[in-house]
């Protein structure tokens, strides 16, 4: 693992962006697991930008996302379906297919999750993982202090 510190956000969101981009470039048919929040929005925008500017493409790429809430349908203002869609899949030639977000509207989460995991084992797991960190130190709904799942949950 490395670690970047960077001056601020932009800064940061720009690094983000650039490891990605290189993410892509070197294996245009990776699989990048993919965060929503606050976090990852600036690099996302870089990402747009570099897309419409015709240096990078995402025509190859599988993304699965870490999470979403339980009971959103993907068209929700508040699912991170919705979040993905609006701050990226919509504005890069990502095809729709190889997008994933958990579903929200599961009728049953358990076998939801082990379907979700056997696919994401199917991919050769995932090639880059973009995280974030919420104020109160949770990634991916994993909140601090709570047993660290490694399965889908």
């Amino acid at each position: 693992m490395r670690i970047f510190i960077e001056k601020d956000y932009d800064a940061m969101s720009r690094r983000m962006a650039q490891i990605i981009a290189a993410e892509i470039t070197h294996n245009p048919a990776c699989v990048l697991g993919l965060a929503t929040g606050s976090t990852p929005e600036g690099a996302y925008k870089y990402l747009v930008d570099w897309h419409k500017q015709g240096c990078l493409s995402f025509q190859d790429v599988l993304s699965v996302n870490l999470d979403e809430y339980v009971g959103l349908a993907p068209t929700h203002g508040q699912s991170y379906r919705y979040f993905m869609q609006s701050n990226l899949f919509d504005h890069v030639d990502i095809v729709p297919e190889n997008t994933r977000v958990p579903d929200g509207l599961t009728k049953d989460p358990a076998a939801f999750c082990a379907e979700y995991d056997a696919y994401i084992r199917s991919l050769g797991y995932v090639d880059l993982q973009l995280l974030g960190i919420g104020r109160n130190g949770h990634i991916g709904f994993n909140e601090p202090g709570d047993c660290f799942v490694k399965e889908t949950h």
